[in-house]
């Protein structure tokens, strides 16, 4: 549970010392996501495939490299960060992913890039869960954990800036130095990205060392890896509202987080003219960081305020992707909004309800069901996009929120 400021050692006779926490906490979020984000190879990096000569199959199977790697490293990371640092693991993340930039321009070959995208799946796992658990806790220590959501919001908005900045950079660079400038941009970032990780605060790891001398210190030391996950499974089992709240993130982040892939084909498909493509991605981009940049002010919604939000957001983008004109990617680019703004939403609710130590082991497991959704819809949409269509393609797959927004209402009315 939350502690004001009043409760706080000190805060009697330091009233700017919980300010001064979420200043801290705030600047080095930001940083981290703006930095993880700012990759000059997110945009080019297909190219530098093909241009190696790999055939779309070969591409096919790193992208699917990728995302086993994070599926199977998520739930173990997340533990590892429970019980030994989220901090350090924050660290470490970055630099696995600048290991295998590195290694992807240096020595551009399939097993280098199959490498490289086995150590950006290791190092988005290690951040995925104990970044959120990190932020929380230490929001919450200062009496600040009513700001979770307006914070995470707002770096997820920082990274979304981030990556449309790359965007921009990345031709450029290209022209000025091609890959191996791209290349080194990209490690330059993910070692700034590390420096802001040391900048977060961590006390968790001060208290435990405190109390490393006693019974209780040497019988958690004992039960080590294996009983912080029997306990972040257990809380997510017994307990209702985390129960519920696991199931919900994926079923709010899976869907949009794949889709987004196949923006700039959706794009493409309504027939606007060559070379204006990077200006609707850039719209529907800026649609979703204004969402992110409204989690503030919305974390007051119910679970009836949510589902409507959901159930807008799908309608939205199955109208847009369905008339299939440039117009009507405005309705997409405020749907994206809505997703965005929605999953910040849900992920505060699931770290509100987490009560227990393993709260890195939690998240780690709704993100899990994240990545199994989104390698879900890839599958769907390769079907579906085959059959009938990009549009058509994107109007199905907004059905799934409308079943999230049922559930939410249904639950809405259970606690009323």
């Amino acid at each position: 549970m939350s502690v004001s400021s009043e409760q706080l050692p000190g805060a009697g006779t330091d009233h700017g010392a919980p300010v001064r926490g979420v200043r801290r906490i705030a600047v080095a979020l930001y940083g981290y996501s703006f930095c993880e984000e700012f990759v000059l190879l997110y945009p080019v990096y297909a190219l530098l495939f093909s241009d190696t000569g790999l055939g779309l199959w070969q591409i096919s199977s790193l992208f699917a490299l990728w995302s086993l790697t994070n599926v199977l490293l998520e739930v173990p990371s997340g533990v590892w960060a429970d019980t030994v640092s989220r901090k350090r693991l924050l660290q470490l993340g970055p630099l696995l992913t600048g290991t295998g930039f590195a290694l992807w321009v240096l020595f551009p070959s399939y097993w280098a890039f199959a490498l490289g995208f086995v150590l950006w799946g290791a190092g988005g796992a290690f951040g995925s869960g104990a970044l959120e658990a990190l932020v929380y806790e230490e929001l919450d220590r200062v009496g600040a954990a009513d700001r979770y959501a307006r914070l995470l919001g707002r770096a997820r908005a920082a990274g979304l800036v981030a990556v449309m900045a790359a965007t921009a950079l990345a031709g450029p660079a290209f022209t000025s130095g091609g890959y191996l400038l791209i290349g080194a941009a990209s490690v330059a970032a993910c070692l700034l990205t590390t420096a802001f990780a040391t900048a977060l605060p961590e006390h968790r790891r001060r208290k435990a060392a405190a109390r490393e001398h006693t019974a209780e210190k040497v019988a958690e030391a004992e039960a080590g890896w294996a009983a912080t996950l029997r306990a972040g499974l257990a809380e997510a089992r017994h307990d209702k509202a985390v129960r519920f709240a696991v199931l919900l993130v994926p079923a709010v982040t899976g869907v949009w987080g794949a889709l987004d892939e196949y923006t700039p084909l959706l794009v493409r498909d309504t027939g606007v003219a060559p070379g204006t493509e990077p200006q609707l991605l850039l719209l529907i981009w800026a649609g979703a960081t204004v969402g992110g940049l409204l989690a503030g002010p919305a974390q007051r919604l119910d679970a009836r305020g949510l589902a409507a939000l959901l159930a807008g957001s799908a309608v939205a983008v199955a109208v847009g992707a369905a008339l299939g004109t440039p117009a009507a990617i405005v309705l997409v680019a405020l749907a994206f909004g809505g997703f965005q703004l929605g999953q910040v939403l849900v992920d505060a609710r699931l770290q509100d309800s987490i009560t227990g130590d393993s709260r890195a082991t939690v998240t780690s497991l709704a993100g899990v069901g994240s990545e199994v959704v989104t390698l879900a819809v890839f599958g769907l949409y390769a079907v579906l996009g085959t059959a009938a269509g990009h549009g058509t393609a994107f109007a199905l797959l907004a059905l799934p929120y409308l079943a999230a927004a049922a559930a939410l209402t249904l639950r809405g009315r259970r606690r009323q």
